[in-house]
């Protein structure tokens, strides 16, 4: 089975709700049906992003056809409840910063197996991030608390550093405080705080991305597409470069950012077929999926 023949009638979705961080976060859980264990794989979206966008669903329910547990999750800082289709909680979205998503991802990799304890091993669970949700993957993957939990770490497009602005923008940004940007899907004007801005400044260590390349220890499979107009594949061959082994690098080619994927999503593009059956296959090899996934 791959990412044109899953077979979506034979699994179940859950909507959750993980408890044990600052904020509660929703999420969609998908399992295969049966008893046997399910290994986790938590899906990270990116900047702008959300649980329910484009391919989010169906790579989940591909994981779940392939014998994972997979749970996709709004970080609290989306500002979107789970239905939404535009940010509706402004001021949510307004003081996320990077430290928080990497905190709510390591609490959701922690509380996750909770969900399904009769179901979903403790440990190892795999992560999956595309774009910022990538970058903060990496950085959660290289923390103490998570290195003994992440059995496999998978990213799409991910960014190789926090800092996406120029000095001039942040002085501005620090001086106005705020930033605004648009959705381009939506058109939505949408505003940063300084809260972000003076993250990234203070914690420069924490958040460097290239550091946490070189010192998580999980094997870990980046995807990158050649023409990605948002984050340039050349910050994967960057992050590739500086990564210890066991690490591989996917560039697939003549494709962007979403791998050609929109929202509403309108069905699989070769790229995103090619993106998700290495992602399984990655998660496959390396988190040890039971019978289901044979």
């Amino acid at each position: 089975m791959d990412a044109r023949s899953q077979d979506s009638s034979s699994l179940e979705r859950e909507s959750v709700v993980i408890e044990g961080g600052p904020r509660p976060l929703h999420g969609v859980l998908h399992l295969p049906f049966g008893r046997d264990p399910a290994p986790l794989v938590v899906v990270a979206h990116g900047f702008k992003g959300f649980m329910d966008w484009g391919f989010f669903p169906p790579l989940a329910d591909l994981l779940a056809a392939r014998g994972f547990a997979a749970l996709r999750f709004n970080f609290s800082g989306a500002g979107m409840e789970p239905g939404d289709e535009r940010v509706t909680d402004l001021e949510a979205f307004r003081r996320n910063t990077l430290s928080r998503e990497v905190e709510e991802l390591l609490t959701v990799i922690e509380e996750g197996p909770g969900l399904a304890p009769e179901r979903i091993p403790a440990d190892p669970v795999g992560v999956l991030g595309h774009s910022r949700g990538g970058g903060v993957a990496i950085l959660a993957a290289a923390r103490d608390r998570a290195r003994d939990r992440i059995g496999a770490l998978v990213t799409w497009n991910a960014i190789g550093s926090v800092e996406r602005w120029s000095r001039d923008e942040a002085e501005r940004w620090r001086d106005e405080g705020v930033h605004w940007i648009e959705n381009s899907r939506t058109g939505q004007r949408l505003p940063l705080g300084v809260e972000l801005l003076e993250d990234v400044e203070e914690n420069r260590e924490k958040l460097d991305i290239a550091a946490a390349a070189r010192e998580r220890v999980v094997p870990w499979l980046l995807v990158h597409a050649e023409e990605d107009e948002s984050v340039s594949v050349d910050e994967a061959r960057e992050l590739a470069a500086e990564a210890r082994s066991p690490v591989e690098l996917e560039i697939i080619e003549g494709t962007g950012h979403t791998f050609g994927a929109g929202h509403p999503f309108r069905g699989p593009t070769p790229a995103l077929i090619r993106a998700m059956n290495r992602a399984q296959g990655w998660f496959r090899q390396w988190l040890r999926a039971g019978s289901a996934v044979e």
